[in-house]
């Protein structure tokens, strides 16, 4: 089976493995053969998306002045309006490539499924060879299924660097997926540049130690620290525009704070000097609920904001233990002030402060799902991580949803149950299978509620994640097929029919050089079962 998905991908007149899979495709017979000379014609608003596309098909030609000279055009087309402005066609014949759509986004992923017709070689950069790549004629037609198709990387527990970033951009958006969020801070790590804090990253962003295992307790005995600045930042910003992935900001509050209350001890609740955290875990350390702290955060969020054009940004509102405000004569003061019943109003209560100066600021907030207790804040959008309830109980309220169920979406677990293949702090099993599997849209909500759940999104933590080689094998190639479930329309994946796609499409990753996980061998009972659910 391996053989004949390969042959698949390497005959040029054998119809390609398409990842993720489109609305429709209807293969015709003949081919096109794409000379390395060959033109892109593109016009007007559409030379950004031709730039891209002459590099990543290996195109040396110059753009022709006008018109549409055989070769590949790029066409802005409001007739197709219907499709979306990510939605586009796509049609090769024998007298060359059209690729239409009434947005800039729809032209760009139409470059990249015209990507997946070329031979895996063509994403290592290898230029086409002197009698061209031969496209199989076909016409397709293509939209997302859902808006907000996302990946969240956490960077604070183990610091990735900008390369890795920029990498990581190029990877989703070949896969057609539009939101990179960026964990950046925690307890053991704080990594963006703030200008009117120097010392969030001159002390929060360095800790003395690393755990690197629970079972029992180890540690690497290795300092570990890394932040982005400012400029560097914005560069990964507008790369990721470029190619339309929005980049999503995370400045966790109250809870997993220990790093920025290390570096300003006044905003605790104790008076007492922190260090970074080293270990993982939820810490008992969180932000009090003083007027200077709301102050200190919402001028952290204005660098923030300058900083991302992100219509969101995420301020975390999990796992923020109360026993420090039951125990703080001011907070258990500012309750009575406020007339709130118990803790878990004064955490709804400090989260809608933040979500008004984010409004005054044109911004909307998005917390995980904890943010729904004590009651939503104003226009709240709801991650929902663990499970699906946070995200039907928002979208049930009038707030918008993403779903991030952890045992879905949580690429840190084990792909497999071979110990030689896993991380040495391994949980949870989420194969390629499950992921596949996965079915976004809870049952039960009425159509005007479905429009409210946005997509939904993976995550990547990095507790036992130290470098980007790691980070990419528990990313691939689950997340391409994750990616497929965010697009592609709904239907049953039976795993041994898709995995030959998989087998072809890994080929494109290698060549890219992107470490990897190996594609499941077989299916287990337990993903058959899955399948069966949520299908």
């Amino acid at each position: 089976m391996v053989w004949i998905a390969m042959l698949v991908i390497t005959s040029p007149l054998i119809r390609p493995a398409l990842l993720p899979e489109p609305v429709s495709v209807r293969w015709q017979t003949g081919h096109f053969a794409l000379l390395p000379g060959a033109p892109l014609a593109a016009t007007g608003a559409a030379a950004g998306v031709a730039r891209l596309a002459r590099a990543q098909l290996g195109l040396t030609g110059a753009a022709p002045r006008s018109g549409t000279a055989p070769g590949v055009s790029l066409r802005l087309d409001p007739r197709l309006a219907s499709l979306g402005q990510e939605g586009y066609r796509l049609r090769v014949d024998r007298s060359g490539v059209v690729v239409r759509s009434a947005g800039l986004e729809g032209l760009f992923y139409g470059v990249q499924t015209l990507r997946q017709l070329l031979p895996p070689e063509a994403f290592g950069g290898k230029g086409a060879p002197r009698g061209g790549w031969k496209l199989p004629c076909v016409a397709i037609e293509d939209r997302p299924r859902f808006a907000w198709r996302g990946a969240h990387l956490d960077v604070a527990r183990h610091f990735m660097p900008k390369w890795f970033l920029l990498r990581f951009v190029d990877a989703l958006a070949m896969h057609k997926m539009n939101v990179l969020h960026l964990h950046l801070t925690d307890d053991q790590g704080w990594r963006i540049q703030i200008e009117r804090y120097p010392k969030l990253v001159s002390v929060g962003s360095h800790r003395k130690d690393t755990q690197t295992n629970d079972r029992p307790d180890e540690y690497s005995g290795k300092p570990h620290s890394g932040h982005y600045t400012q400029a560097e930042l914005r560069e990964i910003v507008a790369y990721a525009r470029a190619r339309f992935v929005t980049v999503l900001p995370e400045i966790e509050m109250p809870g997993h704070s220990q790093a920025a209350i290390a570096a300003y001890p006044e905003l605790g609740n104790t008076g007492r000097p922190l260090e970074v955290a080293t270990g993982w875990g939820v810490h008992e350390d969180v932000l009090n609920v003083e007027d200077g702290t709301i102050r200190f955060y919402e001028n952290v969020l204005d660098e923030v904001i300058a900083i991302f054009p992100s219509k969101y940004v995420h301020i975390g509102g999990d796992e923020a233990p109360k026993k420090q405000w039951r125990e703080s004569a001011a907070a258990q003061a500012k309750m009575r002030a406020l007339g709130l019943k118990d803790e878990d109003e004064l955490q709804s209560w400090f989260v809608r402060q933040i979500g008004a100066h984010l409004r005054r600021r044109g911004k909307r907030l998005i917390g995980w799902d904890e943010i729904l207790e004590g009651g939503l804040a104003e226009e709240a959008t709801v991650m929902s991580w663990r499970g699906e309830e946070g995200g039907l109980a928002a979208v049930r309220a009038g707030h918008d949803a993403i779903m991030s169920p952890y045992e879905w979406t949580y690429l840190d677990q084990r792909q497999t149950n071979d110990p030689a293949l896993e991380l040495p702090r391994g949980w949870g099993h989420l194969s390629l299978a499950r992921i596949w599997s996965y079915e976004p849209m809870p049952a039960g909500l009425t159509p005007e509620e479905t429009k409210r759940v946005l997509g939904a999104q993976t995550a990547l933590w990095t507790e036992v994640i130290p470098d980007p080689a790691t980070a990419e094998k528990q990313l691939f190639p689950r997340l391409c097929a994750f990616a497929e479930v965010v697009w592609s329309p709904r239907r049953s994946r039976l795993y041994e029919r898709e995995r030959p796609r998989m087998v072809a499409h890994v080929a494109r990753l290698d060549a890219m050089r992107i470490a990897r996980h190996p594609v499941d061998p077989v299916q287990t009972a337990s993903d058959r079962a899955s399948v069966g659910a949520r299908s």
